[in-house]
């Protein structure tokens, strides 16, 4: 491929990468770390727009932690793990459950869809994943119900509306009862009597709005009491108070890894808002989405593609429009897990990742899906940004600032040769390796782990990475 076909129009491409200051200085980033991570615990998130591949690393470090806990988001999050040939979607439930022995946790911060969980527990349980004793959820957690999707369906559908590119299962709308203090928790869906006020009243009200508003059907509370009423006896072994439990693993010595859902630009407050989730998918998330302090958060792990994918509406600086793109979507198989969508796909962007770094406190990188680049010849990867006839490096807070971007691209030299399943980094090729230093240089975190395939032993741990790990254990 040449280089106007990766980079498109009004894009400058520069050749030199170490000219304007922004390169951090390895033996300044070496002189800071640690040898060992504070306390026994981890945040795992996604360092771009989500679908970076969170799912497979959890899972690999899974069997390092005692318990694996979910702190954001809702059934619209989907993480995708391999297995001996085998393929797991899990939309809520965390990936810890994939492994035998480690607890498995649903926080208060995230927004549960009863019977989307009751039918995940189910196809688990189909799959011989052992469930019971191991599954909890927060009597604190948020219940989506059926009115939360018919209202965001009816909104993303209404004629002259902008589109956020919602997946229409009701995320937002449950946080907005939430933060309305207008909301169900589990803990009251275990109440029939107050299930059933709840209901009745919620439906008043939002069918008079969505059918004024929208000319929606109005919802039958009586049908929705008798179903959700049945889910919540299904539902009752899971519950539990699970900020005292999680806390209570700590204290008795054992370790948690936080699970984030989407990415960090994606986040409520951090990300290309309004283009965002309605929760905190940053590591601050972790301690509100817990009830875990944060002086008891010990590292946060970043996972980046190498590359960038985004789905649904909103800003893509380094978004390819050209063959290119079409090309690392059918390699990298980038359609969602949760609703098969096609991403749109991009160039490496190292100042959206140096922000997402920089908010999220990430000492270490996971890389995911570096056997996609196998096949190019040179690799474009953005080190700036040119808005209105001026360069930067800062990421505009506004939508109309994201969408003035003109990406600046360095290009690196590909290695056109297979890194799929290579698990020692001392084997992949030399241009492989100088592509995976560019980008922890330029990012301001330390990689520690690089994926080259989707199952679990397709995986290189880098040496320090393995020794931060082991120390939970010490």
């Amino acid at each position: 491929m040449s280089a106007p076909s990766f980079c498109g129009p009004g894009v400058v491409r520069i050749v030199e990468t170490r000219h304007l200051g922004w390169s951090f200085s390895l033996k300044k980033q070496q002189s800071g770390k640690r040898d060992q991570m504070r306390a026994k615990t981890a945040v795992v998130l996604g360092a771009q727009w989500g679908d970076e591949g969170k799912g497979k690393i959890v899972d690999v470090l899974s069997a390092r932690f005692s318990a694996v806990a979910r702190y954001a988001g809702g059934h619209n999050a989907g993480h995708t793990v391999i297995h001996g040939g085998q393929k797991f979607i899990l939309q809520l439930i965390p990936c810890g459950v994939l492994r035998p022995g480690c607890k498995s946790i649903i926080g208060n911060g995230v927004v549960l869809d009863p019977l989307a969980f009751l039918n995940e527990v189910a196809k688990l349980r189909d799959l011989g994943v052992a469930v019971d004793g191991q599954l909890f959820v927060s009597n604190r957690a948020q219940v989506i119900l059926p009115y939360h999707r018919m209202i965001e369906l009816a909104a993303e559908s209404a004629p002259g509306r902008k589109k956020i590119g919602t997946t229409s299962r009701g995320i937002g709308p449950a946080y907005e009862d939430k933060m309305a203090r207008s909301g169900l928790r589990v803990v009251d869906l275990l109440r029939p009597e107050l299930l059933k006020t709840h209901i009745e009243a919620a439906c008043a009200e939002k069918n008079a709005i969505v059918h004024a508003l929208f000319g929606a059907a109005p919802l039958d509370p009586a049908r929705m009491y008798e179903e959700y009423a049945a889910a919540a006896e299904l539902m009752a072994p899971f519950v539990a108070d699970t900020a005292r439990l999680l806390n209570s693993i700590m204290a008795e010595g054992g370790s948690v890894m936080f699970e984030g859902a989407q990415g960090t630009m994606l986040d409520i407050d951090h990300g290309t808002y309004p283009f965002v989730t309605s929760s905190s998918a940053t590591a601050g998330g972790a301690s509100t989405g817990t009830g875990v302090g944060p002086t008891a958060i010990g590292t946060v792990i970043s996972v980046t593609k190498a590359y960038v994918t985004r789905v649904g509406e909103g800003p893509f600086p380094t978004e390819i429009h050209s063959a290119a793109g079409d090309q690392l979507r059918e390699r990298g198989n980038e359609y969602g897990a949760v609703t098969g969508r096609p991403r749109r796909c991009g160039w490496l962007d190292i100042p959206l990742l140096r922000y997402s770094n920089q908010v999220n406190g990430a000492e270490w990188l996971v890389v995911t899906k570096l056997d996609v680049l196998d096949e190019l010849a040179e690799i474009p990867v953005c080190i700036g940004y040119e808005i209105d006839g001026k360069f930067t490096d800062e990421i505009p807070a506004d939508v109309h600032g994201l969408e003035s971007i003109k990406p600046r691209y360095t290009m690196l030299k590909g290695w056109r040769q297979s890194t799929e399943s290579i698990t020692e980094f001392d084997k992949l090729p030399q241009a492989a390796q100088e592509y995976l230093r560019f980008q922890e240089l330029e990012s301001g975190a330390k990689i520690g782990m690089i994926s080259t395939g989707p199952d679990r032993d397709q995986t290189i741990m880098l040496p320090e990475f393995t020794a931060a790990l082991n120390s939970l254990h010490a």
